[in-house]
């Protein structure tokens, strides 16, 4: 079997994205912490274009960004499938997984923001969540219906992440009551064994995320 690693950082969802689907896929793989501040030159090597994180390295060859890491597990490793077989959902699942990548950045800008941007970061935020409840995940226990897919992990960081964001900023967006299905979900993916058993350790990501809010505070 060739031999798979992954480079990532701890702090990372989208490095999570790639770990999480290669627990849920069984796949045996060697992950290498990366120091952004100071990359590897493997890093380097292996990612020239954008020199980022996450990166799987299967059988010597790189494969970059998490969502097309993630599409491109599904070929060597079909067993778990990350996406649906029916091309019509398979398209939808892509849709959504664009959506998460394109439209999650406004809650980076809450947190690293105050003010009026970060008024505006808020109300754009909340209407980003109630499109993800209503539209694409509906009544459904996962995006994709009864186990977690390549949606759920491209949304992961709303299950971990954001409640990391709130309380140092001190803003709740994901309420159970405004968005119950959406917040029963978090609870629904982190209870699974493969998501539950690889989560960073939530204190010390508050500590992490303070420190890196108040430098980006005090940067011009």
């Amino acid at each position: 079997m060739e031999e798979v690693k992954l480079l990532g950082t701890w702090s990372s969802p989208f490095s999570y994205r790639v770990l999480w689907a290669l627990e849920l896929k069984g796949i045996p793989y060697q992950y290498t912490e990366e120091d952004l501040y100071n990359k590897s030159p493997f890093l380097v090597k292996c990612n020239p274009v954008h020199k980022k994180i996450p990166v799987l390295v299967h059988g010597g060859k790189p494969i970059c960004e998490s969502m097309v890491i993630l599409e491109y597990l599904d070929g060597p490793w079909p067993h778990n499938p990350l996406l649906p077989s029916d091309p019509y959902e398979r398209a939808v699942a892509r849709f959504w997984a664009k959506f998460a990548d394109d439209k999650g950045t406004v809650i980076w800008t809450m947190f690293r923001s105050t003010g009026e941007e970060q008024k505006e970061a808020v109300k754009g935020s909340l209407e980003m969540l109630r499109t993800i409840e209503d539209l694409a995940l509906g009544d459904k226990k996962f995006f994709g219906g009864e186990r977690i897919g390549m949606v759920d992990l491209a949304f992961g960081a709303l299950a971990h992440w954001l409640g990391v964001f709130e309380e140092i900023v001190g803003i709740r967006l994901l309420e159970p009551e405004s968005f119950p299905r959406l917040h029963k979900w978090t609870k629904n993916f982190k209870e699974e064994p493969a998501i539950k058993e690889n989560l960073p350790d939530k204190d010390k990501m508050l500590s992490n995320f303070r420190c890196l809010r108040e430098k980006l505070l005090a940067s011009p």
